[in-house]
């Protein structure tokens, strides 16, 4: 990775204290979250206490380490130089609907890119006790709590599923209204592949590194919740791109895949 590894362990120190904040607005009643409806009518689009303070908390731990760098977030927008030549990308919960129906897809989602690049990335989801980290080409999950006592591996390299057929595929998506728009025949990609699944949000990334899910197909993404995905999915071996086959630091419609034939079929049944 470049001048961002240095630092890859200061930004882990920060979600000691966002877990605190998911985990005691997660199991609070629903009344505690404060939750707001920033969609309006484009549909209920809920934003709670916890996404607030943990995007508070992260920018203001970024900003006093590294005053040059600029920060995009989903809540509070775009702060530092446009010029800057690292620039932090920040998801407080990315799946918050989740996270307000009392779900676990969902995670706090931190990302870098320099130079046009996605570095590094994070995805901490702390009632699994789980965090994703993918940089300097690799990727692996570190495990907290009572899976580690019982034997699973602390800390794991991950790695993609061999998969290169969309009939054997195992595939996600948030949710199919994504595909409203008409634009790509998200039906017949459904048709095409061996089991289809919705929810997961960020999750269903990182479980494609892990090679239990095969494929991960979106749209509407914004990129504060892509960019920290990219380095997971690559240092694991697998492929992430946007219609154009380049890298989706933009977000858009996303196609996540195993292997560059699955993706390359996906795409095909996408624009069929």
């Amino acid at each position: 990775m470049t001048s961002a590894n240095p630092h890859l362990s200061a930004v882990l120190e920060l979600l000691g204290r966002t877990r605190e904040i998911a985990i005691g607005y997660f199991y609070a009643r629903p009344g505690a979250l404060g939750t707001e409806d920033k969609g309006g009518e484009a549909g209920f689009d809920p934003v709670t206490l916890a996404d607030r303070e943990i995007e508070a908390v992260l920018r203001e731990g970024i900003e006093r380490r590294w005053p040059g760098d600029r920060i995009v977030g989903e809540e509070e927008g775009e702060s530092g130089r446009a010029d800057a030549a690292r620039s932090w990308f920040v998801d407080p919960i990315d799946g918050t609907k989740a996270f307000f129906s009392g779900m676990t897809g969902w995670g706090t989602l931190i990302g870098a890119v320099e130079d046009g690049r996605a570095v590094a990335g994070i995805m901490d989801q702390p009632v699994l006790g789980e965090t994703y980290i993918g940089f300097d080409g690799s990727a692996e999950v570190i495990r907290r709590g009572l899976v580690v006592d019982f034997g699973v591996p602390e800390r794991e390299k991950l790695a993609v599923s061999t998969c290169e057929e969309l009939g054997e595929a195992v595939c996600y998506s948030t949710h199919p209204s994504m595909f409203d728009s008409g634009e790509w025949n998200f039906g017949r990609l459904g048709d095409s592949v061996r089991l289809q699944r919705f929810g997961g949000d960020c999750y269903a990334y990182c479980q494609l590194a892990e090679g239990r899910v095969d494929l991960v197909v979106e749209s509407q993404l914004g990129a504060h919740d892509i960019v920290a995905l990219i380095p997971i999915i690559e240092g694991a071996g697998g492929v992430i791109e946007g219609p154009d086959g380049t890298s989706p630091l933009a977000g858009g419609t996303v196609v996540a895949a195993a292997t560059p034939e699955l993706a390359r079929q996906a795409w095909a049944a996408l624009r069929e």
